[in-house]
């Protein structure tokens, strides 16, 4: 049998130790046993119930062939014995990082209009590599077009890309080496609500898939290939995922489907962190972007409420301004060589309810895009 030992400042959780009274311990040791290296289960019992022991404020870090499980609040580590290091292998090749220079090479999904489009003219205007894509090819070939007329025909590709297909994020991958050979930032801005707002007992079957599939499987699938491309780069790379309503927990009716699913992306960034944090990979990281209430079609699509239209003219702004924000802090952080996770956010609660405030106290913002009744 091999033995785990355990040390912790920290508050130790009953479910760990399973005797109620050592909760209240401050400073606790403890032993776990597992079964032999050699027994076949040791491997699934710890990938698979690692954060059932060592819930998530821990994280594991390997350090001198052990790994480390860091309680992030006290930063108090607990060890485990190399034996079990084969248990988190890296499936993904991480190479010693070099130095990111400008232009940055950026490929940005569902980019021929609203934010995406937006964004993708700022990272231009700002001298970078743009590659857009979306699932209409009609939509890139004018939108590559209309873009090269302005910042030439050297710095902008499309291609056409269904990020719910395997298949085409694949190709889109490929499509990135070819043209530009390597992708320094890939944001993942592609989603859809299906330009459906109501109650999800009336939701169509057709409607709930087309969310479900575009927002969380084809976010997965995107992140999934960007990481591996990253990953093989020298430079590596820098993965932005757009949130969106709901992101925050708080409740989205007559949309509840698009907000769960927007929900997921904050889990999906936070698990993805762990994960390359887990597999010692230092030179990719997923970051969290969000643009607020931005005017495009997706969100005029809902303004039928009396509700909607008070806080679409109160919070929302067009997306050259959001862009226009967004674009230098997320170039900030590749001109810092950070890699640290980040959360950039354009409405911020404060600015939010200074906006909500001013409107009530002096009738700011009212009738801005929508006549209010």
């Amino acid at each position: 049998m091999n033995q785990l030992l355990l040390v912790s400042s920290h508050q130790c959780p009953a479910s760990i130790f399973h005797h109620p009274s050592m909760a209240a311990t401050t400073t606790a040791t403890c032993s776990f046993h597992f079964p032999s290296p050699s027994h076949s289960s040791h491997s699934h019992f710890l990938t698979n119930n690692y954060s059932q022991l060592f819930p998530s404020p821990f994280s594991p870090h390997k350090f001198n062939n052990t790994y480390t499980f860091t309680n992030l609040a006290s930063r108090q580590n607990i060890c485990m014995p190399k034996a079990f290091s084969a248990s988190f292998t890296n499936p993904i090749v991480s190479l010693n990082r070099e130095p990111m220079n400008t232009p940055y090479n950026v490929l940005i999904t569902g980019s021929t209009k609203g934010i995406g489009y937006a964004l993708a003219r700022e990272f231009l205007k700002a001298g970078d590599n743009v590659l857009i894509c979306s699932r209409s090819r009609e939509r890139v070939e004018t939108s590559v077009q209309s873009l090269r007329e302005e910042f030439g025909e050297h710095h902008v590709w499309g291609t056409k890309c269904d990020v719910k297909s395997g298949e085409d994020v694949k190709n889109l991958v490929s499509f990135a080496q070819e043209k530009l050979k390597y992708i320094d930032i890939w944001i993942n801005n592609a989603g859809s609500n299906a330009y459906s707002y109501k109650p999800l007992a009336e939701a169509s079957d057709e409607d709930l898939i087309e969310m479900v599939t575009t927002n969380t499987l084809g976010l997965m699938i995107c992140c999934r290939e960007a990481m591996k491309m990253m990953a093989s780069q020298p430079r590596g790379g820098h993965i932005f995922n757009i949130d969106g309503a709901g992101s925050d927990g708080r409740p989205t009716p007559r949309f509840a489907a698009y907000g769960a699913t927007k929900r997921s992306v904050v889990h999906l960034t936070k698990s993805l962190q762990a994960e390359l944090q887990m597999q010692d990979v230092k030179n990719v990281m997923v970051h969290n972007l969000s643009p607020g209430m931005v005017t495009t079609d997706l969100l005029m699509s809902g303004a039928n409420t009396k509700q909607a239209k008070f806080f679409i003219n109160v919070l929302a702004e067009p997306p050259e301004v959001v862009a226009e924000y967004l674009v230098p802090n997320i170039r900030s952080i590749l001109a810092n060589g950070s890699m640290k996770p980040t959360y950039i956010r354009f409405l911020t609660g404060f600015k939010a309810y200074s906006q909500i405030f001013s409107r009530f106290a002096f009738g700011a913002r009212r009738n801005r895009y929508i006549l209010e009744d």
